[in-house]
């Protein structure tokens, strides 16, 4: 009987063979085939396997980064770990026109990419609250008296010493960015304050605080700050291959012979607050001008800047609008509105010999008051009484002229130059006022509609003053709602929608504005901005520092997913050959075994083929 050996290149002891006893050469065969067909598919199997692990492993660290910021909102409310080395940190002081407060940011080190900015966040205290602090008054008020603001503003450093590790005093920037209150200084006053501060601190404070630290920014830059903050934090700075994600087509300034870039999609920031109003929002393309003034114009409007690590690369340039209009806020044009209306009332009671608005008995009728609701106007000694008709539409129409349009080409608010808004493909966030607006009485805060909040607004304003008073003591608006709020919100719901479709013009069909409090839970402040921007060059000093390192550090910056394919590659390779190997030596086996066969059949048969029949070899 023949036996099925296995044999190959390995210990002897591994040599075996297998009787047919009991085992048919049918099913010895088939026993053989199972092994083969086992063996490849556990190959294929194994190799599957890993690759979608691997695809799920990073497609969801891809996921994840998409709603990093998202996510990020639940992990920024954690406290700071300051025992951990390899965090910065970095203080920014906002000196305002009422006080000052500071801001203590921080973040890891530099992921080493070169797209990538900084992951700064603000840093919070063992109660998880941000580090920040505010006094008062404004750093305006000693213009007088310059030598004393050092003192001013040492309690606000000595609250971000306490927080910041001791050993990292040394490396954290220290800026000192001062708004309205110091605009409106003259020159010689700024400059006093600013002398006092770089001279003095650096006595008292081991920050690293040099003299471009301490300065006095225009609303410009103030704008671009804001707009940087909320970009970052929307995560709309981040590189992406992702289909879904809303992408635009750049003329990078600078290189208008070169190909176009596309990239995301920043969004455009509406902020109004009680005194003024603010737009600001990227021109992805290369502008043109109706005329030299404009263009005169347009160079104090539009903002251009690199926000990559590399000065040298132009992926990250970015051309920014950024306009602030005076007198445009929600309480300033009130303001505005009843100056026009006393004077123009008074003049026409002289003209006519009438005492409209007089008395309470005969009150001027106002129709961006709600309904039956009164009010007072004193100007000069005089009182001007009021009372409300509640007409939407009749005060969207008085309220026109106030936003000073002109019919030159590309012009907003006060004719301002304002570059084309491409409607179909932007977005917009809309702060202070825009969310109070919709959310504190109408209770539509978020995705704005135009014919909704219209209809909302007119039936606001057409509802009787004591009904709405009767809702205001049930607690059904917001809960910092007053009755400020309820008097003006017809007023104010006219006005925002005229700077914004009339002002601005957007059209009623627009629904990419979204009005808002908050960013992921959390105010934004353009703060964050400004060390976003003034920090841009410290991550390629990390790249640099750690390509020191050694020779071979780009290896480890080489993506991990690579290399296992290229292990599993390989291991499937070597799989194979060991298979193919085994299948050549059983075939090399088989041949030896059927010419040995034959040699011990010619030997048996040969000799006994040649004797003679019936010779006895004994």
């Amino acid at each position: 009987m023949g036996r099925i050996s296995i044999s190959c290149l390995l210990p002897a002891s591994w040599h075996f063979s297998i009787s047919p006893v009991g085992c048919p050469r049918i099913l010895n065969t088939t026993l053989r085939q199972i092994l083969v067909i086992g063996i490849l598919a556990a190959a294929v199997s194994l190799l599957y396997y890993s690759l979608v692990v691997i695809r799920n492993k990073y497609g969801r660290a891809y996921r994840d980064k998409r709603f990093h910021r998202y996510l990020a909102r639940v992990t920024d409310t954690e406290a700071t770990d300051t025992n951990n080395p390899n965090l910065n940190y970095g203080i920014v002081v906002d000196c305002g026109s009422s006080g000052s407060r500071i801001f203590v940011y921080c973040w890891p080190r530099h992921n080493g990419n070169p797209h990538d900015l900084l992951d700064i966040k603000q840093m919070r205290d063992k109660t998880r609250k941000p580090v920040v602090m505010k006094i008062k008054p404004g750093i305006s008020e000693f213009a007088s008296s310059p030598e004393k603001v050092s003192d001013y503003i040492s309690p606000l450093l000595s609250f971000a010493a306490e927080h910041v590790p001791r050993a990292k005093h040394k490396e954290t920037p220290l800026y000192i960015l001062c708004t309205a209150g110091m605009r409106i200084l003259p020159e010689s006053q700024q400059k006093a304050i600013l002398e006092d501060l770089l001279t003095d601190i650096p006595v008292h404070f081991d920050f690293l605080f040099s003299d471009s630290h301490a300065e006095v920014i225009s609303g410009k830059q103030e704008g671009v700050y804001a707009w940087i903050g909320i970009n970052f934090v929307l995560g709309r700075f981040e590189h992406t291959d992702d289909e879904d994600e809303a992408i635009v087509e750049v003329h990078v300034p600078g290189s208008e012979n070169k190909e176009a870039i596309f990239r995301k999609r920043t969004v455009g920031i509406l902020d109004m607050g009680g005194v003024s109003t603010q737009i600001a929002y990227e021109v992805p393309k290369t502008v043109s001008f109706a005329s030299s003034q404009q263009e005169e114009v347009a160079k104090n409007l539009l903002a251009e800047f690199n926000l990559g690590c590399d000065a040298h690369q132009t992926e990250h340039v970015y051309r920014v609008y950024v306009a602030t209009f005076l007198g445009f806020g929600g309480n300033a044009a009130r303001q505005r509105y009843e100056e026009s209306l006393f004077t123009s009332t008074v003049l026409k009671n002289r003209l006519l010999g009438k005492q409209t608005g007089m008395s309470s008995d005969l009150p001027y009728l106002d129709p961006c008051l709600p309904l039956d609701a009164q009010d007072e106007i004193q100007q000069n000694g005089q009182v001007m009484y009021l009372r409300g008709t509640g007409d939407f539409n009749l005060c969207r129409e008085i309220i026109q002229p106030f936003m000073n349009k002109t019919n030159e080409t590309q012009t907003s608010l006060n004719g301002v130059y304002q570059p084309a808004v491409h409607f179909q493909n932007s977005e917009f966030y809309g702060f202070s006022e825009f969310y109070y607006c919709t959310e504190d009485v109408l209770r539509m805060g978020g995705d704005y509609n135009a014919a909704k909040f219209m209809k909302a607004a007119k039936d606001y304003c057409a509802t009787k003053w004591s009904v709405l008073r009767e809702r205001f003591d049930r607690g059904l608006y917001a809960s910092h709602a007053d009755l400020h709020r309820l008097k003006y919100q017809c007023f104010k719901s006219a006005w925002m929608y005229e700077v914004f479709h009339s002002g601005f013009s957007f059209p009623v069909s627009y629904n990419n504005l979204k009005t808002a409090l908050q960013v992921y839970d959390k105010e934004v402040q353009w703060t964050l901005g400004a060390i976003l921007y003034r920090t841009r060059f410290l991550p390629l000093r990390d790249i640099q520092q750690e390509n020191f390192r050694g020779s071979h550090s780009h290896w480890r910056s080489f993506s991990f997913v690579y290399n296992h394919y290229l292990f599993f590659v390989c291991f499937l390779i070597v799989l194979l050959s060991i298979l193919l190997y085994l299948l050549r030596l059983r075939r090399i086996h088989r041949r030896m075994l059927r010419n040995g066969s034959s040699s011990s059949l010619w030997i048996e048969e040969g000799p006994t083929a040649g004797q003679p029949r019936g010779t006895n070899l004994h």
